[in-house]
């Protein structure tokens, strides 16, 4: 990885620990709908999104509810927490676009941690971020309806895309909400109704 594009990316952190990044660090181009880490596995390294858009994901119990996503410039932050602890991850992430990614071995990150103050303000900045976006999940389970939370998901997913043309199935609608797919299928027609959106075979259009 070429010092430039990571000081794109990584603004804030020391050129010289970037340096050490561009030494260490391996590059990888993951194709679409790839997993990079399954919950319960142990983490040796910690992607760095470069290009492309991971998805981060809980499952339990044959339920599956969508955390947050990573965006480029941005770690993923639960594996992350599992490197330093030496625990398992209790995540899911998977790509949903073709996605380049830096591996940054946890060996590394923990000595970056302690040597270098503007990682330490990257790392604390990347967990603010997550918190607040696990903050919004929260708010949006407990306050809001169904069909309020669906309509919030396919908004994001039109900001996300930068279309508002959403090429996706009911099922996977219903496996990023923790529900069922009919229970999406009926909210579906109902925002349809309310001319909130517009429906057709594995599509959806936010009016």
């Amino acid at each position: 990885m070429e010092l430039i594009t990571l000081k794109k990316i990584l603004p804030q952190v020391d050129t010289e620990l970037l340096q050490f990044i561009a030494s260490e660090a391996v590059e990888m181009d993951v194709p679409a709908d790839s997993t990079l880490l399954k919950t319960g596995n142990y983490v040796q390294s910690v992607p760095l999104v470069v290009k492309g858009l991971i998805r981060v994901s809980r499952s339990e119990d044959d339920k599956e509810l969508l955390l947050y996503y990573i965006h480029p410039g941005e770690m993923c932050i639960m594996s992350f927490s599992a490197c330093c602890s030496n625990s398992a991850s209790m995540i899911e992430a998977t790509t949903l676009e073709e996605t380049k990614v830096l591996l940054i071995p946890s060996v590394k990150l923990r000595e970056w941690i302690t040597h270098y103050p503007s990682f330490n303000f990257y790392v604390y900045e990347m967990f603010n971020k997550r918190y607040l976006d696990l903050i919004d999940t929260i708010n949006q389970l407990i306050f809001n309806r169904l069909d309020e939370r669906l309509f919030s998901y396919l908004k994001e997913k039109t900001l996300l895309s930068g279309n508002n043309h959403i090429t996706i199935t009911h099922l996977q609608i219903a496996t990023d909400m923790g529900t069922a797919r009919e229970v999406i299928s009926r909210l579906l027609k109902k925002l349809e109704l309310e001319n909130k959106i517009l429906t057709s075979r594995n599509q959806v259009t936010v009016i």
